[in-house]
Formats: structure tokens, sequence, C-alpha cells
């Protein structure tokens, strides 16, 4: 049966830095899918509360879960508009899915922000525009990553969480 794994949090906090080492350390049938990817890049839309991506990430959703042993879903996905999504997940994966919130400070979401190739695209304005705090959501079981784990080391507990479950 596939697996999902939902990583969600505030822009700069690590999220699709971690999903990548995620689909690198379980390798092939791994699918990603990131919701800048499909929102920005594949449909160019705006985001919000019944933006376009939703759909085409629903769909991506039940694709992997028929074609794929392991489905990253990532990206910030506020709690209320993504909420949709997050029943569907929980439909199509029942209790295979893991989901994971970037409870990371703003101050920390800055300075990641600034080692990222797209750092000049948006700057602190934006993210402030864009922050939630704690923006937890009622629907998925989220597990807690804070900045106090390297990136080895939250890769390492949520491959462990998968493969041990």
């Amino acid at each position: 049966m596939s697996k999902v794994i939902i990583l969600r949090g505030n822009s700069g906090s690590g999220k699709t830095t971690i999903a990548k080492e995620i689909q690198k350390n379980f390798g092939r049938n791994t699918m990603l899918i990131s919701q800048d990817v499909i929102r920005r890049d594949m449909l160019r839309v705006k985001d919000g509360e019944n933006t376009e991506a939703i759909s085409l990430m629903k769909e991506l959703l039940a694709y992997g879960r028929e074609h794929s042993d392991i489905v990253i879903l990532e990206g910030i996905m506020y709690a209320d508009w993504y909420k949709p999504l997050f029943e569907l997940a929980i439909q199509l994966y029942d209790t295979k899915v893991y989901a994971y919130y970037f409870d990371i400070p703003f101050e920390e979401t800055l300075k990641r922000h600034q080692t990222k190739p797209n750092c000049n695209e948006f700057g602190e304005e934006a993210m402030r525009k864009w922050w939630r705090e704690k923006d937890f959501s009622d629907v998925l079981k989220e597990r807690i990553i804070t900045s106090e784990k390297d990136i080895q080391g939250i890769v390492s507990d949520i491959c462990d969480s998968v493969l041990n479950s």
C-alpha cells in the first residue's frame, strides 16, 4: 500500500530541501508533489482558498496512490485553504499518512531563505505577508519539526517513521 508524507510550513522553513532528501533516500518509485512547482511553474496561478492548483494536486495524489510506493506532498499549504486536499489524502491513504508541520521562527526562515536559489525573487516583506504562526491542520495529525534538528536528523526521523510502520 502506498504511503504519503505531507510536509507543511511557512516559506523558508526547509520543506523543499527535506522533501528532496527524502525522495533521494527512498529512491525509485517515490513521487514528489511540490505546491510551488504546480502552482507557480506549471499552472502560473495565485494561491488562495480555491486556487486551481488544488484540483491538480488532488489528481496527482490519486495517481501517486495507484503508481508509487511513497508520495511526498510539500508546500506552504495553509491549513484552511488546503483542507480538502488533506481530507482526500486521508481518504486515499487511510492510516498511511505521515504529516509534518515545520514550526520554525520567522527570523530563522529569513536566514534559510537567503541560501535558496530563488532568494532574489522575494524578500522579507513578502515573507511577512505570507507568514502564519502555528498554522496547524485540524484534519492532519501533524508531528512538529523545529529548528533544533539538522537536515539529516529530520530526514532520518521521517524515513524511519515511514519504514517502521
